[in-house]
């Protein structure tokens, strides 16, 4: 996962800045119960045509799917290649998925708006049904297809009703992978066409572990703060490691902790000082849902939860539309807090 410069025509959202994208990630680190269900159902002869593989966002939903595809793509669904199915890194699939060239293997996420040329808030429905096009394709020399969508988080209802209507007839020899970080908010006739596989959050210890090796000049107490801050996320702690990634966080934690009550002129100035740090809207959006995904995640089973998982539906859709619009951040802060506000009183506090 070594640091590197990559100019790329699409933003990749998934990218953490100076490492290495999902595609190029030979490592899984700590979903070894995830992998061995798929490697298992891949190896078999018989796999499942569509996955749901669901989890907090850093956890390694992205890498298991490229994961799957190289294998896929070298030894189709079959035993012989490696029972954790990885691919010798200059294996020339391996090298071509790194390379996003590979033609048996489609990416669908939220591209660029044509008329603004500005990264659309939502993956459209002209996207999935790309789907059609390329399963209707001949197969390449590995005699697979497979098609990776990320994330279904992003899909308007229109895209979920075509994605719909691709489950319902799936082709042969093809699968299709779909990542998700809320799978509750899929439409149910989704989820049940596809196999689940839930990543959980990685265990401190093996966070930290990965951050002695990504991040060598940070010191031991520094890592087991990133750690405990990140939720069992490496992609959280390197997003955490960031500049002002620890103080926003901990906004975000003081944020959830006073829904009730909001600090009215605490909330704007903090608006303002995200507006003068570089990405800082981007930064405590993604710490806030991280934040809140991950206090629903701990009452699981819980009474009157729905409500919150709808705010939380709410506030990444609003951050990533003012991302987007360039829209101002003392407002999009101020609209969050009065929406965790408004679920607070109505669903009571986390």
């Amino acid at each position: 996962m070594a640091k590197r410069a990559r100019s790329e025509e699409i933003p990749e959202t998934d990218r953490i800045q100076g490492f290495a994208h999902p595609r190029e990630t030979i490592r899984l680190v700590g979903q070894d119960v995830a992998l061995a269900r798929v490697s298992r159902a891949i190896r078999s002869g018989r796999p499942p045509q569509a996955w749901l593989l669901c989890g907090p966002p850093g956890v390694g939903k992205a890498t298991l799917a490229y994961r799957m595809a190289r294998y896929l793509l070298v030894h189709g669904a079959t035993g012989e290649g490696a029972e954790d199915l990885s691919v010798p890194e200059k294996n020339s699939t391996a090298l071509q998925v790194a390379a996003g060239s590979h033609p048996g293997l489609l990416i669908l996420k939220r591209g660029l708006n044509p008329e603004t040329g500005k990264l659309m808030n939502v993956l459209s429905v002209g996207e999935i049904r790309r789907l059609a096009g390329f399963f209707g394709m001949t197969s390449g020399a590995g005699g697979w297809r497979v098609a990776i969508i990320d994330t279904a988080d992003d899909m308007n209802d229109n895209a979920a009703n075509a994605l719909l209507k691709m489950l319902e007839e799936p082709p042969s020899r093809a699968m299709l992978i779909v990542l998700s970080n809320v799978p509750g908010r899929l439409l149910p006739t989704i989820r049940s066409r596809c196999q689940k596989v839930a990543l959980q959050p990685l265990d401190n210890a093996i966070v930290e572990r990965e951050l002695s090796r990504l991040l060598p000049d940070t010191g031991a107490q520094d890592r087991a703060s990133l750690a405990r801050m990140s939720g069992g996320s490496i992609g959280m702690a390197l997003q955490l490691a960031e500049g002002d990634g620890v103080a926003l966080a901990g906004e975000a934690d003081r944020l959830l902790d006073n829904t009730s009550i909001p600090d009215v002129a605490a909330i704007l100035s903090l608006g303002d000082k995200i507006g003068r740090m570089t990405d800082g809207l981007d930064s405590f959006g993604a710490f806030l849902v991280q934040a809140l995904a991950g206090r629903i995640r701990a009452r699981a089973g819980s009474a009157n939860l729905g409500p919150w998982v709808e705010c939380l539906g709410k506030l990444e859709a609003s951050f990533r539309r003012s991302s987007a619009l360039y829209l101002e951040p003392r407002q999009t802060v101020l609209n969050a807090a009065r929406a965790l506000a408004a679920t607070s009183r109505r669903a009571g506090a986390l």
